[in-house]
């Protein structure tokens, strides 16, 4: 028995979910029956374990603690031919930090919780108790790996793991775009229009009761945001009163909800159009 092959016996039965690893630490490609998604989709499974196949296929995915896989015969050729061996953090409820250099390291240090750290080859691992979504590039040089991720097995490592801060969570939080507003003018019908607003606070509240409506929006944001700026159109957009400045109000208010000024630019098109504008 590999040592490889002993070491995940081991994990396997702490708890934490191994794989092996090929050259240049990626996970096994999938077997002939797997390729091009011919098993059913386990890609797109969103938990942890051993393809129907039996095979360490579907890279993270193929993580198991189940000892009767990794000793089975179709995983004893990939043992052979591991360069190394992964495992699931997420599937244990463990986040790693993957710190890539000593800068980041130094950010690290002034920054996070301590915990359980393990060296890597440029940097470290720092371990927490918790399961959250991975992302890559969360700041220059660190990684998230926990959920549907796998992290290199590369020891232990040394100190008490700490249990997952809010700091780390908020690491994968990115901070919304500014909304940039794009002007559009809305065309008054052709001679003009009779204007029925008495007084300028009529278009106002309307303009405000709009933007609310986005902002509330709790799904379905581009269908909300086409067919507010269609109800402000039907009522204000015949007689030409509509400035920039109202259409910017609208904009900003649906780039808020993550609309792109590209979707808000079509949007408010198909409504003129809609209308005969």
């Amino acid at each position: 028995m590999s040592a490889d092959l002993r070491t995940a016996l081991r994990l396997a039965a702490d708890g934490l979910p191994v794989l092996p690893l090929r050259a240049g630490k990626v996970p096994f490609g999938n077997c002939p029956a797997c390729a091009k998604n011919a098993c059913g989709g386990r890609p797109n499974m969103k938990t942890p374990g051993p393809c129907t196949c039996p095979h360490p296929c579907h890279g993270w995915a193929a993580g198991t603690t189940e000892p009767q896989v990794i000793k089975s015969l179709t995983w004893a050729r990939a043992w052979r031919e591991a360069a190394g061996m992964a495992y699931h953090p997420g599937g244990a409820g463990l986040t790693v930090v993957d710190l890539d250099n000593a800068e980041v390291i130094a950010w690290a240090r002034a920054t996070l919780p301590t915990t359980r750290t393990v060296p890597t080859t440029r940097g470290e691992h720092w371990l927490y108790m918790g399961l959250m979504q991975s992302a890559n590039a969360v700041r220059p040089g660190v990684d998230i790996k926990s959920s549907m991720q796998y992290a290199r097995w590369l020891g232990p490592g040394i100190g008490t793991m700490a249990t997952l801060p809010d700091v780390v969570r908020a690491l994968i939080v990115k901070e919304p775009a500014p909304a940039r507003p794009v002007a559009v003018t809305v065309p008054a019908v052709g001679g003009g229009g009779e204007c029925p607003h008495r007084t300028p606070t009529y278009l106002d509240r309307g303009i405000a009761m709009a933007e609310q409506r986005i902002t509330e929006a709790r799904e379905a944001v581009h269908a909300t945001v086409y067919r507010t700026f269609l109800a402000v159109l039907s009522t204000h957009g015949w007689c030409g009163c509509l400035t920039d400045a109202h259409t910017a109000r609208l904009f900003t208010a649906a780039q808020a909800k993550g609309e792109s000024p590209r979707h808000c630019t079509d949007a408010w098109t198909n409504a003129l159009t809609r209308l005969g504008l």
